[in-house]
């Protein structure tokens, strides 16, 4: 029983852990500047719509198509 108890004194607990660990590998990241998040959103928002506009063309086709071969 000693020796669970002393092993136990020396380390911290898994969650403070996680939360230190955490916070150490955010301070490595780099993070974008205000320009550089506005630009990356913008393209994020273009490719959106984009992709929608596109899908929708598809499912369009695609619902021609199957009214073609049902009717």
């Amino acid at each position: 029983m000693a020796a669970k108890d002393e092993k136990s004194r020396g380390q911290p607990n898994a969650i403070s852990r996680f939360v230190r660990e955490t916070v150490g590998e955010l301070r490595k990241v780099s993070w974008p500047t205000r320009q550089e998040a506005t630009n990356l959103t913008a393209i994020v928002l273009v490719v959106m719509v984009f992709m929608a506009l596109f899908l929708w063309l598809v499912d369009l086709g695609g619902t021609a198509l199957l009214d073609l071969v049902i009717k």
